[in-house]
């Protein structure tokens, strides 16, 4: 049965039993889950992800966002950037890696000669998270209980785009895609596998550099394209 977004015909993308499994709540754009023959389908289209993630109640952040952050770039990226979870500024704009991380990792696919229009990026929590300090939002850690009911979401968008390789920027993402916890420093630059034997590079999130204090920030910028100087655009 096919659909259409945006004029195109979208064909319905399914998970097998086996990710169903792990990703039980996986929802499907309008109708709901429907089990046929050991496999379960999940939504169809990016748009149909943004308004389902946008009315997500499974965790308490959704309440507090200004909006969900769903992911992007091209239908059928080879490669998916995966963070941590949307900041102040993702938040406002409804797009991730736009503030100074997302520069920062710009700066980095520049560098190492990969258009960001030609990756997708994500994030494995889809609200931001914060605490108010004045009138400043504060970003706070998501907790696994939160990774945890925002996986399904971050599987459907795995499912949407096929990537032949994800890339974990930090511990969360790490957790979320390997779905246990991953020593970030102890594998950065590694190559792992998942269940569904896609492939993930482990790395630090951006701002995690951004935090370096400036006699070790080159050394660490140039540890960092290492790390990702193991993506292959091709």
């Amino acid at each position: 049965m096919k659909g259409t977004a945006n004029g195109r015909d979208v064909r319905p993308l399914t998970l097998t039993a086996a990710q169903a499994r792990k990703s039980p709540r996986a929802p499907i754009a309008a109708a709901g889950p429907e089990v046929v023959e050991g496999v379960v389908e999940v939504v169809r289209s990016h748009a149909a992800l943004k308004r389902a993630t946008d009315h997500c109640r499974e965790c308490p952040i959704g309440e507090h966002a200004t909006q969900s952050v769903c992911g992007e770039g091209p239908r059928k990226a080879g490669i998916m950037l995966v963070g941590e979870q949307p900041g102040d500024q993702e938040d406002l704009a409804g797009k991730p890696f736009v503030g100074p991380a997302g520069k920062l990792l710009d700066r980095a696919l520049e560098q190492l000669g990969i258009p960001r229009a030609q990756v997708f990026v994500s994030n494995a929590v889809k609200h931001f998270k914060y605490e108010l300090r004045g009138k400043r939002r504060i970003h706070k850690s998501p907790t696994q209980r939160e990774i945890a009911a925002c996986s399904h979401w971050l599987e459907n968008e795995i499912a949407l785009v096929q990537p032949a390789l994800l890339v974990a920027l930090g511990a969360t993402a790490a957790r979320a895609l390997l779905g246990k916890a991953v020593p970030v420093m102890a594998n950065r630059g590694q190559i792992l596998e998942r269940e569904d034997g896609r492939k993930v590079l482990i790395t630090l999130h951006p701002s995690a550099l951004l935090r370096v204090l400036p006699p070790d920030r080159e050394a660490a910028w140039h540890d960092w394209l290492h790390d990702l100087s193991r993506i292959n655009p091709h």
